[in-house]
């Protein structure tokens, strides 16, 4: 990873830190990392595997941000995508803008994200329906929804998990 503070160590996956580093370095770092592990080709076999990365990606925004992981149909990553920025506390999200993204990325199955800005990841009934309605709009293509993690401050909630899929 090309950073001018840090140079690849000699285990793989170590590194070394060749200047001083601030707290935004090192935040940017992780961001960087975080990216990377969601980048194309990495499989996902479950879920929780992305939550950390999601996690650092979008708890720090001051408003809602909804995203998609797009995955092939061996749930390898096609790109991860940001498509909806909305407010402190809702964000609007199209069904149709949705799908037509996962039909340009010719995506099998998402995982559908998205922050809560308040810290608490528990999901709200508009989560929920919106869930529904994306669902059914993505099934008419036969793209799965394999997941809806809402992240916050105070960790990550797995719509598959508590059984809302």
């Amino acid at each position: 990873m090309p950073h001018s503070k840090l140079k690849a160590g000699e285990v793989a996956g170590t590194y070394l830190v060749t200047s001083p580093v601030t707290e935004t370095d090192i935040i940017a770092m992780a961001k960087r990392f975080a990216r990377r592990k969601l980048a194309k080709g990495r499989k996902i076999t479950q879920p929780s595997q992305a939550f950390e990365h999601l996690q650092l990606l979008l708890q720090d925004y001051e408003y809602e941000v909804f995203s998609v992981l797009f995955l092939d149909s061996q749930h390898r990553v096609i790109r991860f995508e940001e498509l909806f920025r909305g407010t402190i506390d809702s964000a609007s999200v199209y069904p149709r803008e949705v799908l037509k993204a996962a039909l340009a990325y010719n995506a099998a199955a998402v995982i559908l994200v998205h922050n809560h800005p308040s810290g608490d990841p528990e999901p709200s009934d508009a989560d929920r329906r919106i869930t529904e309605r994306l669902k059914e709009a993505l099934e008419l293509m036969d793209i799965k929804v394999i997941d809806h993690v809402v992240v916050a401050s105070e960790g990550c909630q797995s719509f598959a998990e508590l059984g809302y899929l």
